[in-house]
């Protein structure tokens, strides 16, 4: 089916669609309340055109969609789409950083805990936190305030009443009121999870007010001990928001959206304005910013933001207008339930708000640069000639290489060597036994052992988001299989698998020529032989094959030593080992004398020894 008969059966139904190039590669991702007319007006001769629209028309060869339910739906997509294939032609955002959230279990007692996984699972999720640095400071006011437990116990009805559960240290020490055994309601529980939900989302006024209120009310009634209790909470809280910057007389909650441009390169920022108090700020950095007009990078920061953030505010302030801002309106309406301003200030207060997002903006773009121009100042000239060579979009700091060795078809092995910087590290070093390849088979050895070692990757860095940790394991920058296109073949398979294969750059390196292939390049790379670029890889190649032979000796000398000698009737490991210690080898054991042999072997040992050797 050509594209202009799929274009004339697609569905007047909310979805997305990828347009495709020859090599079938997804080259841009769309959304569309009625997904036929959106892609046909890409089409239409007279419809006017920017630059980047144009070029995209001109490699569009195939297109698939997906239908939705609702606009919501296909804006949520989208967003996945894009960050899963990372199109050529698409806005893409980046921050360098994985923002935790701060996520409210659904429970009869719920916890409240920072991750960096958000999960389907029925909890509410606060965040992203973008102030990273005072998250623990954050955690800990809530916990004082409002006594929430931290302990991983099931509390139910069924376990109170059974007294399942003992109360711990922190009862004693009055940060927890002891909801395992009963001793708080679930209804008062519950009320200081909601002060923690509005205190953790900006919103502090309100409770400000409430214990204030309560507070009095207590010394009305000559109840100083739960009068001073209040007291210091409302104290603690006034400490805490007095950090945050007070930039309006209102109380509205607003998020202000700038946009600074610097040659190539745009950052777009969102400013958080809760209770007239800036709360915090999100910035996003986007490459290959000229091809794209101002009302597309506020429509994609816009989503972004509202796609990964759950709270909608009353007022969104932009420093220019969206390309669909009544699709945008719609969303977010949905979502909050309630209409939203959605205004573009041109003058007044705020105007200046604007003028203010636009400002940080501009900062954090000029920090960047000058950022990435230190880096590069630190960054090894042959890394950076390897960069060049290459085409690479960043330089290739961490290089991981794989290699296979066998002998005959037997004791089939894999090794991975990663140098970072352009220097070998060799605590990152990795060998692998195969497990499933009974035979000569290359192409299945290279499928497996990559396959292991970035699932395990995957794994680790999952779990290292997860738990907030500082070290994050990182993925290479460029993958070498020692090997031409049928290897790059068997490694692409399992990187495809697990979802990596848009990772990281890989290229094949087939020693006959020093060719280098490259996935969907029907053409090879040949590098000059005197280039610094072809002496790195060349390094690191030889690098993987010495440590894959290492390897594959070292259990092919445990398999010669296991027949040779502990296959000897009467002779263990441990008396094998001794006579391989003392005496040096097999061969001498063969030529040494009954007064030799008979320090480590009795009678029957030597006899037996003897009979196998023929001796």
């Amino acid at each position: 089916m050509d594209l202009n008969e799929k274009i004339s059966r697609l569905p007047q139904k909310p979805g997305c669609y990828q347009f495709k190039n020859s090599n079938d590669k997804i080259i841009y991702v769309g959304k569309a309340i009625k997904l036929k007319n959106r892609v046909k007006s890409y089409f239409q001769e007279n419809r006017p055109r920017d630059a980047k629209t144009k070029a995209l028309i001109q490699h569009i060869r195939d297109l698939e969609v997906l239908v939705t339910d609702t606009e919501a739906e296909a804006l949520i997509l989208e967003d996945t789409l894009i960050k899963k294939h990372k199109p050529k032609y698409n806005i893409l955002l980046r921050d360098d950083k994985t923002y935790p959230f701060i996520k409210i279990t659904k429970e009869k007692y719920p916890k409240v805990y920072t991750t960096r996984n958000k999960i389907k699972d029925g909890s509410k999720y606060i965040g992203p936190i973008t102030e990273v640095y005072n998250l623990k400071n954050i955690m800990k006011a809530i916990g004082t305030l409002f006594k929430i437990r931290t302990c991983d116990l099931d509390i139910t009805s069924k376990s109170i009443e059974q007294q399942k559960h003992k109360v711990c240290l922190e009862y004693h020490i009055n940060k927890c009121e002891g909801p395992c055994q009963g001793f708080v309601s679930e209804e008062k529980y519950g009320e200081g999870i909601r002060k923690s939900i509005k205190v953790l989302e900006g919103k502090t006024l309100d409770v400000e007010r409430q214990f204030e209120k309560d507070m009095l009310a207590e010394s009305e009634v000559m109840n100083f001990e739960k009068a001073t209790k209040l007291r210091n909470n409302l104290k603690l809280l006034r400490e805490f928001t007095s950090k945050q910057k007070i930039v309006s007389n209102d109380d509205i909650d607003r998020d202000i959206f700038g946009l600074s441009r610097i040659d190539d390169e745009a950052c777009s920022i969102v400013l958080k304005i809760r209770d007239g108090k800036l709360i915090g700020k999100r910035h996003f950095i986007i490459k290959n910013a000229l091809r794209d007009t101002d009302s597309s990078l506020i429509q994609r920061t816009v989503e972004r933001w509202y796609i990964e953030s759950g709270f909608i505010p009353d007022e969104i302030l932009l420093t220019s207008e969206p390309t669909n801002v009544e699709y945008l309106s719609s969303y977010l309406s949905e979502i909050k339930e309630k209409s939203i301003k959605i205004l573009i200030p041109k003058i007044g207060d705020k105007r200046k708000f604007i003028e203010m997002a636009e400002t940080n903006a501009k900062y954090i773009l000029k920090e960047h640069q000058l950022a990435l121009i230190k880096r590069e100042q630190t960054i090894p000239r042959v890394i950076l000639s390897l960069q060049r060579d290459l085409r690479l979009k960043k330089p290739p700091k961490i290089i991981e290489c794989f290699d296979n060795s066998h002998f005959q078809g037997t004791d089939l092995v894999s090794s991975l060597v990663h140098f970072e910087d352009g220097k070998p590290k060799k605590s990152e070093y990795k060998r692998f036994k195969n497990k499933t390849v009974l035979k000569n088979d290359d192409f299945a050895a290279m499928r497996e052992a990559v396959l292991r070692r970035y699932t395990r990757l995957k794994e680790d860095i999952e779990n290292a988001k997860s738990n907030n940790l500082d070290k994050i394991p990182s993925y290479p920058d460029l993958l070498i299989i020692d090997g031409g296109k049928g290897q790059l073949s068997a490694a692409m398979e399992s990187l495809q698998k697990i979802g990596l294969e848009n990772q990281f750059v890989i290229c094949g390196m087939a020693k006959r020529l020093e060719e280098l292939f490259f996935p969907n390049d029907k053409e090879s790379l040949i590098l000059p032989k005197t280039s610094s670029s072809l002496r790195l890889l060349q390094q690191v190649r030889d690098e993987a094959h010495r440590f894959a032979i290492t390897y594959h000796r070292t259990l092919r000398d445990k398999r010669t030593f296991q027949t040779e000698l502990t296959e000897i009737k009467g002779i263990g490991e441990n008396t094998a080992k001794a006579l391989l210690k003392n005496l040096g080898s097999v061969s001498y054991i063969k030529t040494a004398s009954d007064k030799e042999l008979n320090k480590y072997l009795n009678k029957s040992q030597l006899n037996s020894l003897k009979k196998h050797f023929n001796l």
